[in-house]
């Protein structure tokens, strides 16, 4: 279900390295998603003219969305649901037991 994870969301991995670690969704670019303080890498910084030195960067890098999940708030991962409301919008939801929990409305891409 990873076609409705977008920048803002709440996700959990459930595959590779970092696995059971959960974030915030920062940016998605097609199949790739960056998630805040998940799968973090060490950049080396070349020197340049406004820079003292080089320097070792810390940085997130993108992995593939098949590996993460949507989750709740105890970051338990979730299987999204689509329904047409009554105003006609369509919600994003999952069942919790015998409750339904709304994510968030699905905006129509034009």
């Amino acid at each position: 279900m990873s076609k409705w994870i977008k920048k803002g969301d709440k996700i959990i991995v459930i595959a590779g390295n970092e696995k059971g670690k959960t974030g915030e969704v920062i940016s998605r670019k097609n199949d790739r998603v960056l998630v805040q303080g998940v799968n973090i890498r060490k950049k080396h910084a070349k020197r340049r003219e406004k820079t003292p030195g080089t320097e070792i960067l810390e940085m997130e890098m993108p992995f593939h969305i098949s590996n993460v999940a949507l989750c709740n708030a105890d970051g338990k991962a979730v299987k999204p649901r689509v329904r047409v409301g009554k105003d006609g919008e369509k919600e994003l939801f999952y069942f919790e037991g015998d409750k339904e929990v709304a994510l968030r409305q699905v905006r129509k891409h034009s």
